[in-house]
């Protein structure tokens, strides 16, 4: 076997790491819908009027508009990460045991954002509610940017001629997550409602594309 030979056939297939995350992503997406608990509407007595009527109960469905709004966040931050993984792996050409390992506790930490945002939901102005999703949030970034170390790091199991200008704007950018989520976190010590403003934010941020999808339209250009 010459080399060259040996370069191409070393590690491992990535297709099956794309669709078991993949999967586990359309799974946590799925079961983050089960955070939103419909309320018992407490009937009205027949005394009232039609509109007093709905007024009281739109009263009582407006308990769940933190669930909701947690919710959106959530979905969104996950379609963030789910993005962030596909484009990460658009560069990946093989893996190896550490890297399936690496994406399992990136999954793994994925798969706790369900729970963590039915108990932000239910506790929107509690500290320890909003400290713990984003400390959730921060491991999901910490993960994903390990990922991108390991498979980047001498090249270990990207091409070799991979421009180290799209490794750093990759790098860069993951690691803006975990600092947004430092900052949510150290700013629930003044208000709770500051600290969902910087994680609807952070959301907001990563859906705006960045100067690494230029790197994309220019390779779709020139093919």
């Amino acid at each position: 076997m010459t080399s060259t030979e040996g370069n191409e056939t070393l590690g491992l297939g990535k297709n099956r790491i794309e669709a078991l995350t993949d999967g586990i992503f359309a799974t946590v997406m799925t079961i983050l819908v089960l955070s939103l608990t419909i309320p018992v509407i407490t009937q009205p007595s027949g005394s009232e009027p039609p509109a007093q009527q709905l007024i009281d109960e739109l009263g009582q469905l407006s308990g769940l508009l933190p669930a909701v709004l947690t919710y959106i966040i959530s979905f969104v931050i996950l379609g963030v990460y789910w993005v962030g993984h596909h484009n990460l792996f658009h560069y990946v050409r093989r893996t190896d045991r550490i890297l399936l390992w690496i994406n399992i506790a990136f999954l793994i930490s994925v798969g706790l954002l369900p729970f963590t945002t039915a108990l932000l939901g239910r506790n929107l102005t509690d500290q320890a509610a909003v400290i713990l999703y984003g400390g959730n949030l921060m491991l999901c970034s910490i993960l994903l940017r390990t990922i991108w170390w390991y498979v980047t790091s001498g090249h270990r199991l990207v091409d070799r001629d991979l421009d180290q200008h799209i490794v750093s704007i990759a790098g860069r950018r993951i690691i803006t997550g975990p600092i947004i989520f430092t900052a949510a976190i150290v700013l629930s010590f003044v208000s709770t409602w500051l600290s969902m403003v910087l994680y609807a934010s952070a959301a907001v941020y990563f859906i705006i594309p960045s100067h690494l999808d230029v790197h994309f339209t220019r390779r779709n250009v020139r093919h």
